[in-house]
């Protein structure tokens, strides 16, 4: 095995070197918020490691001895290489855009309305937004920091996941659509009459409305699916049927007429999160997963 993997313990270096540069136990023990003791055991672990006296009494203090002083100005000059990186790796990161990956019907009605003031909310987040793989993506897209997400699963052990808001989804039609006026006042097993729009990267949330409501699944009556939740709701728009889509999707549509929800909406298993890999970006992740929280 190489010498670098037979280096002393971190602590017992950092020990010394605190003793050292302070020429006192008490002193370093305080800089470094433990006990005198600790500070002794670390010092004398490090000697026993190196089988050297390091330290020596020197009236009321401590002085280096020649092992000591070659150790401490070794050890000075490393701790100083390590703490430029790890300031030069930080300014890079704090450089460095954030990339969010969104998926496409997300980003088109309702993170889009709103980047201009996220921008301006959160400049130093240097945010860039990419586009998921597909709507229904619960995993961390590898080219991108985080991922805004809708998750109903567990979150996986190497990902960090922001909740902030749960899903709640509706049918939704056009104000245009034939049976419009009729179902604006009908009870939801009148959807069972109604030819149902779906997404093919969603298929499940018909059914697991229909339960919700204690409708036959069975009984749904599927008419055009599309490939995008996206494509979904623009053939809502333009009167082709009843589609189904989260609350947070449609809410402009329907404030400005343009879809109308007759029986509201109802809460899912499913999370709209922010995903991220844990111990990456903590800062930034935090600063845009409450401004998203705060914008919902």
């Amino acid at each position: 095995m190489s010498d670098h993997f037979n280096l002393p313990p971190l602590n017992a270096l950092k020990a010394f070197e605190a003793s050292a540069r302070l020429q006192s136990i008490t002193l370093a023990a305080k800089e470094l918020h433990v006990t005198h003791g600790a500070v002794s055991r670390q010092v004398k672990q490090l000697e026993e490691h190196l089988n050297v006296s390091l330290l020596a009494k020197h009236g009321r203090g401590i002085k280096l001895t020649d092992a000591g002083s070659q150790l401490y100005e070794a050890g000075t000059a490393a701790f100083a290489q390590i703490h430029t990186a790890c300031v030069a790796i930080r300014q890079q990161t704090q450089r460095a855009p954030f990339v969010l990956a969104c998926p496409g019907s997300l980003l088109a009605r309702w993170l889009i309305p709103r980047l201009e003031q996220l921008q301006r909310d959160l400049p130093e987040l240097r945010l860039q937004v990419i586009t998921s793989a597909s709507d229904d993506s619960n995993l961390q897209q590898p080219d991108a920091d985080a991922s805004l997400v809708f998750l109903d699963q567990a979150c996986p052990d190497t990902m960090q996941a922001y909740t902030l808001d749960n899903e709640r989804i509706g049918p939704v039609l056009s104000p245009l659509y034939q049976h419009a006026a009729a179902l604006q006042t009908a009870s939801p097993a009148q959807l069972l009459n109604e030819p149902l729009l779906f997404t093919r990267s969603r298929p499940q949330a018909w059914p697991e409305w229909a339960k919700i409501q204690q409708l036959s699944v069975t009984d749904l009556t599927y008419a055009q699916g599309f490939e995008h939740l996206y494509y979904l709701l623009e053939a809502a728009v333009a009167g082709l049927g009843v589609a189904i889509a989260p609350e947070h999707l449609v809410r402009s549509d329907i404030a400005n007429g343009r879809l109308i929800a007759p029986w509201g909406f109802v809460e899912t298993s499913a999370k709209l999160v922010l995903l991220k890999r844990k111990n990456q970006h903590e800062k930034r992740a935090q600063q845009l997963a409450q401004w998203l929280t705060d914008n919902l």
